[in-house]
């Protein structure tokens, strides 16, 4: 592979703007972006030129939600299978991602370092992992997938040390604390937490409040204290309004949250993480997949009113980026959110809560999710204007003729 290449004569999609830069040369150097030109300048001398003439130029894109491990979509049957078979089976996964055109993931619960760090090492091709290692769950919560009559042991849930679990159970002020403090110690780029209730678990109405105030506050604390932050599950305005009361930064799914909600939200500066594609595809595949009847009856509890708070995240000025949440073989359909958001906000919001408003869930503002001099060399061309069509983004397989992660061509 080439260090040094140049893509000549695109068209780079400013994705904060909408605007586009027409016939403008990308010269790109191991990692970064050195150098943007118009086509007329003189080309620079020892890179390998690639043509992309009338083709769309824009960031990579980046899913703050995703569970990379979960190749099961029964949550609870995913944590019990061998650790080997874990990873192996998420190898795909990542690879399918990549080819997508995702040059970089959250992970929400389940992945971690040395997934992470194996993908940096190139051991396995897939996107950028920012991972928050297990989840945290209060008992009976979100990620405690125990069913009722389970005994339930005085040590640890063994589900956290399983590699397939997505989250961990841990109650109390102070475990919660030395919780934290072991996720950041193991590498968690941030840390996640169950705030209400799910669908896919199995004793936790979606209306239940999960983890005191108290414990919430120092989880945030210990996050703080590292220079990072907390993603909370939370659906309800109840638990959504003691999350941000408590400095929580980012609300992942959001479906039942109303106008005031969202109001609150956009005031503290907190970002939504929508997921709604993976409630279409539960809806439809769920059963098959191995959800159970409990989990498929929460599902059009949340389904129809998370397009309602697509809306009041936007009249209300919340920041939102872009999530999707699949599990087990619905991975497919990873970029299917982008119709569901283009519909409800347009093309450009959809693109951009998968670029630019990431980078800024990710810390990464102006190193990723843009094409300026001195990024991270993440770049799709595109043959086409998503802008347009948004469909370019979801059939990428025949859209994107150039994937381009870490300077490195992985597809064209």
């Amino acid at each position: 592979m080439p260090n040094s290449i140049v893509l000549k004569n695109g068209n780079i999609l400013d994705v904060a703007s909408g605007i586009f830069q027409s016939a403008q040369d990308i010269y790109i150097k191991d990692e970064k972006i050195v150098d943007i030109t118009s086509h007329t300048t003189v080309s620079k001398a020892g890179y390998d030129e690639i043509d992309v003439t009338g083709k769309t130029v824009m960031p990579g894109l980046i899913d703050c939600h995703v569970h990379v491990l979960a190749s099961e979509a029964n949550l609870g049957m995913n944590a019990l299978q061998p650790n080997a078979i874990v990873m192996f089976r998420a190898v795909p996964i990542l690879n399918a991602m990549l080819m997508r055109g995702f040059t970089s993931v959250r992970d929400a619960g389940g992945a971690d370092w040395a997934l992470a760090r194996s993908v940096a090492l190139g051991l396995v091709k897939g996107p950028r992992i920012f991972a928050a290692g297990k989840a945290l769950s209060q008992t009976g919560g979100h990620g405690d997938f125990r069913a009722r009559g389970s005994l339930l042991q005085l040590e640890p849930c063994t589900c956290c040390f399983r590699s397939g679990a997505i989250a961990r159970v841990v109650d109390g002020v102070d475990n919660v604390r030395l919780a934290v403090r072991e996720e950041l110690q193991q590498g968690a780029n941030q840390i996640k937490i169950m705030a209400s209730g799910g669908v896919t678990s199995p004793t936790d109405p979606i209306a239940n409040t999960q983890y005191s105030e108290a414990e919430i506050c120092a989880i945030v604390d210990e996050a703080t204290a590292a220079n990072t932050y907390v993603m909370a599950h939370a659906y309800t305005p109840r638990s959504i309004k003691r999350a941000v009361k408590c400095g929580v930064r980012t609300i992942e799914h959001g479906n039942l949250a109303d106008q005031e909600t969202a109001e609150l939200m956009a005031k503290h500066g907190v970002f939504a993480v929508p997921t709604q594609v993976t409630y279409e595809m539960l809806a439809k595949y769920g059963a098959e997949g191995g959800i159970g009847e409990e989990s498929l009856m929460k599902i059009e509890d949340v389904r129809e009113s998370g397009k309602r708070a697509l809306k009041y995240f936007d009249d209300a000025g919340v920041e939102m980026g872009y999530g999707s949440d699949l599990l087990g073989e619905m991975h497919h359909y990873q970029s299917h959110e982008f119709l569901i958001r283009a519909e409800v906000l347009g093309n450009l919001k959809a693109v951009q809560s998968a670029t630019y408003v990431a980078a800024k869930i990710l810390n990464m503002e102006n190193l990723l999710g843009c094409i300026k001099t001195n990024a991270i060399a993440d770049i799709l061309v595109i043959d086409g204007n998503p802008l347009e069509d948004i469909n370019l983004l979801v059939n990428s397989e025949q859209s994107m003729t150039y994937i381009i992660k870490n300077g490195q061509i992985v597809k064209g």
